[in-house]
């Protein structure tokens, strides 16, 4: 196995742990347990489990944040049309980082603690600044940043709904572009 497939190996089974005890609750001896390696060769990798949670962020969700803020800032000045397709992007980039999305709702405690999670905060910060106007009234502000914590939530918190992921998501994205749709008084 090569170093890159063993490094996507560590990041499955370290997310699936996290997923299913918790960051806390998940020990860098039970990943490499998991995996059937040795901690040494797990810290060849990863010298903390930091490192781990920060490599998945990165990878799954850092990365593509930013070529969607990328690409909103070369689209402005912003029109409600820029901005509606900034979510449809955003929605996008987190639907492919769904298990990332859960770990941030499930571990807001650790993120709070975690450097990983001032990043992340920055990211969702950014894109409320491109997607809402500079004077908006408070309840428009209001709108915009619950327009991203639909997407966010409705990844996950619709499982009982019996939906496929991409009905989910799209149903997201649609109340999400009706709030920001709202917020630009349907400009």
């Amino acid at each position: 196995m090569s170093r890159g497939n063993t490094r996507q190996r560590i990041q499955d089974v370290a997310l699936e742990l996290f997923a299913e005890r918790g960051y806390e609750k998940t020990s860098l001896r039970e990943i490499a347990e998991q995996l059937g390696v040795t901690k040494a060769a797990l810290y060849y990798h990863f010298k903390t489990k930091e490192d781990l949670v920060t490599s998945l962020f990165e990878d799954l969700v850092l990365g593509p944040a930013d070529e969607v803020i990328d690409w909103a800032r070369q689209h402005r000045p912003t029109t409600l049309e820029t901005k509606l397709e900034i979510l449809s992007r955003y929605s996008a980039c987190i639907s492919h980082a769904t298990p990332m999305v859960r770990f941030m709702h499930e571990n807001q405690a650790a993120l709070r603690e975690l450097s990983i999670g001032d990043e992340m905060k920055r990211r969702i910060f950014t894109l409320l600044e491109l997607i809402k106007d500079e004077d908006a009234a408070l309840v428009d502000q209001v709108r915009c940043t619950s327009a991203l914590f639909t997407m966010h939530s409705a990844l996950f918190t619709l499982d009982s709904s019996g939906a496929a992921p991409e009905e989910k998501r799209k149903a997201a994205l649609e109340v999400a572009q009706e709030l920001v749709s709202a917020a630009h008084h349907g400009e």
